[in-house]
């Protein structure tokens, strides 16, 4: 709203003329922002997630998710983005068949009741996913949803995640997500990467 009409509009004076102005004005700036929202989806082909911890403090314990899969809600009116992803937990693959079977098991990721991993952020600012920088959000995961904040880097072309992919990594406690057994030999933090692209919109594929 702008500030000098929204003064003036509490003197009874000024108060019609403003009070026009501000329905025309609050009526534009709605058809504008329909205009500029767009939903884009997830290459769910060509995007990925990996994790990592340590196990006896000295080895790295390596699983990658081939299937991750969401949109990405795009506001060019205020110029922010907003992810919405998806991970298949049961799409995950290790290097040893005993050990993607634990991880899979009720210990850690406990597929059977928890088929997926849920990562939501905040809206940020669209020059971040240019110029890297935090993108908060919320991640569920076991049915536990934690705050968590995940560093972009700096994007390597001029339009990321399609000519390139945007790339994200952060920790968190597997305790926090209740994933607490074996605390002597598995260390409780957890590392988590992300690449991600989306599928090239249409011309005119704004979202009324």
């Amino acid at each position: 709203m702008p500030r000098r009409c929204a003064n003036a509009a509490r003197f009874a004076g000024h108060g019609a003329a403003c009070l026009a102005g501000l329905l025309a004005w609050a009526s534009a700036s709605a058809d504008e922002r329909t205009l500029a929202t767009e939903t884009l989806t997830l290459d769910s082909a060509q995007s990925s997630a990996a994790f990592s911890v340590k196990a006896m403090w000295m080895f790295a314990v390596v699983g990658h998710f081939g299937n991750v899969r969401g949109t990405v809600q795009v506001d060019r009116f205020r110029s922010q983005a907003s992810v919405d992803a998806l991970i298949d937990t049961a799409a995950v693959t290790m290097r040893r068949d005993s050990v993607q079977a634990w991880v899979k098991s009720a210990e850690f990721f406990d597929v059977e009741h928890y088929p997926e991993i849920r990562f939501r952020s905040d809206a940020i600012p669209l020059t971040r996913l240019h110029l890297g920088g935090q993108v908060p959000g919320a991640l569920t995961m076991r049915g536990i949803t934690r705050p968590v904040v995940f560093e972009v880097l700096p994007s390597r072309c001029d339009e990321p995640a399609i000519a390139c992919p945007i790339e994200a990594a952060g920790s968190i406690s597997r305790s926090e997500f209740g994933m607490s057994t074996r605390r002597a030999t598995l260390a409780d933090k957890v590392e988590l990467s992300f690449s991600i692209r989306i599928v090239e919109a249409a011309p005119g594929a704004a979202e009324s």
